[in-house]
């Protein structure tokens, strides 16, 4: 039982260490966003984050037509 908890808790560790190698190891390094817009990919599809999306839709826009002095 106590070997299996050890084995667990070397993998955790290894793990961690392998998923922030650049943040360590890279001067002023960061992880990379994970936000849909960061993405160039994702920008040059055309798709967005629905935050986003939901702001670009509820902006006014500027050739509404105002249909109360029709």
């Amino acid at each position: 039982m106590f070997a299996t908890l050890l084995i667990t808790l070397a993998l955790i560790i290894v793990a961690m260490v392998l998923l922030s190698v650049r943040v360590i190891f890279k001067k002023n390094g960061r992880f990379k966003s994970m936000h849909i817009s960061d993405s160039r990919a994702m920008r040059e599809r055309g798709i967005g984050c629905v935050q986003s999306q939901d702001r670009e839709a509820r902006r006014p826009k500027a050739n509404k037509i105002d249909v109360k002095n029709l």
